[in-house]
């Protein structure tokens, strides 16, 4: 498979969005720079909104949510809403609170499992510590971006000489006492806090005292990449689902003047059921729309008209057939990388896809030229969910689910086609002027 420089370029793209986003506050403020270059105007929930025909803004809730629109040439009523949703957040580990501790000299870092990562890829990998950092200043409350570049910490395995069954068994992870990750020696737990705050505080600028807790990934530091014999495939951590979010704002800022008022809509917490402020199932979709119709002077009667005249596409990530695990698949539904954009069903409404909106998604392939498929889970195992069926039923608006094939789903090293992200781009600009 030859694969064009264009395709490359947009592969690539995605992985520099990736790498510069190691946690879900960072991949909002990345998506912000995007916005920012794009002449899109940052909004504040607590500030009155005024809008222009055809302007460009966006809003972040809690610094890990982000939606983004541009509002539409048509009033509300007759165009309605062109939606895409996705999520910033990935499954992996998450620093505790008060985490550092010492055993035997060596000190180490506590920490919870969030979502459900595949836990035997975390070992001996080159690890480190990115989120949000939240500090004392003059009595007031700071919070800071911040990221450890170089490997901090590390999660050494079990030599196989005293886990002999590791290759037949596989690799089994207690959550409590199999995860800690090693970062020094320290003679007791005080040193070792105090050592994980200055370096912590060095990487922002600040005084270790002033820190007062945090929100803390650990993340690999291994970049991505282009692999294959004709680098037909990417890898990298968190495609799922950063690869929906870099794809949902490429579509967004390439678009010009939209009949409808287009949404991008990027929520945290999907990996831990969404049920916060800053997640799907949050007031968050429903706070901004009510905005904007308020903005435009859209009344109740005209949204109700607008909702039935919409559609919201959830992107997420979908599971590519492995050929050494052919017996895993639903034999008449194989997602194959490189092969187009998968539209995932779930009777069970697992996915928000029904027959209608599946033919909606699959006009809009054939409207920008591009491939698809059809994915449906073996029905002996359990399926997966994303924000399409949360967001499907609070706003009460036709919905479709899909996303691009991918390895190795909540793998901390995850793979994907390089030719989908071009494909995805494309079906979801056409989905925003169609």
């Amino acid at each position: 498979m030859t694969i064009p420089a264009k395709v490359k370029q947009q592969a690539q793209a995605l992985l520099d969005f990736i790498d510069t986003s190691p946690s879900p506050w960072h991949a909002v403020a990345t998506t912000k720079t995007m916005l920012d270059a794009n002449g899109f105007k940052p909004l504040i929930e607590n500030e009155s909104w005024k809008f222009s025909k055809n302007g460009k803004y966006y809003v972040e809730r809690d610094g890990a949510s982000i939606i983004a629109f541009i509002v539409g040439d048509k009033p509300i009523s007759e165009s309605g809403f062109k939606i895409v949703g996705a999520h910033t957040d990935s499954p992996g580990l998450r620093l505790k609170p008060k985490a550092a501790f010492v055993s035997d000299g060596t000190a180490q870092l506590g920490v919870e499992v969030y979502g459900g990562p595949i836990l035997a890829t975390f070992p001996d990998r080159d690890l480190s510590l990115a989120g949000r950092v939240i500090a004392r200043h003059s009595n007031r409350l700071h919070t800071h971006l911040v990221r450890l570049h170089d490997p901090m910490v590390r999660l050494p395995n079990l030599a196989i000489h005293m886990n002999r069954e590791v290759n037949e068994k596989g690799l089994v992870l207690n959550k409590q006492t199999g995860l800690p990750l090693i970062f020094g020696f320290a003679a007791d737990s005080g040193e070792a806090h105090q050592q994980l705050t200055s370096a912590l505080a060095q990487q922002i600028n600040i005084s270790p005292e002033d820190i007062l807790t945090w929100d803390l990934n650990v993340y690999d530091t291994q970049k991505g990449v282009l692999w294959g014999i004709n680098q037909e495939f990417i890898a990298n951590s968190q495609l799922d689902n950063l690869a929906s979010c870099h794809v949902a704002i490429e579509a967004l800022i390439s678009i010009q003047k939209p009949d409808a008022t287009a949404i991008c809509a990027l929520f945290d917490h999907e990996e831990v059921g969404s049920e916060s402020a800053t997640g799907a199932s949050g007031s968050f979709m429903m706070d901004v729309m009510a905005r904007i119709c308020a903005s435009t002077n859209t009344s109740e009667e005209d949204r109700l008209r607008g909702i039935a005249n919409s559609f919201f596409i959830s992107a997420d990530m979908a599971h590519a057939f492995h050929p050494n695990h052919s017996g895993s698949y639903e034999s008449c539904h194989h997602a194959h990388v490189n092969k187009g954009p998968v539209i995932k069903t779930n009777a069970n409404q697992r996915y928000s896809t029904n027959a209608e909106t599946a033919a909606r998604f699959i006009a809009l392939c054939e409207a920008a030229g591009v491939p698809y498929q059809q994915y449906v889970h073996r029905t002996d195992l359990g399926c997966g969910s994303t924000i399409g069926p949360i967001l499907a039923a609070q706003l009460g608006m036709a919905s479709v689910d899909v996303g691009n094939p991918m390895w190795a789903m909540h793998s901390i090293r995850e793979s994907a086609g390089a030719l989908d992200h071009l494909y995805m781009t494309q079906v979801l600009m056409e989905h925003f002027v169609a």
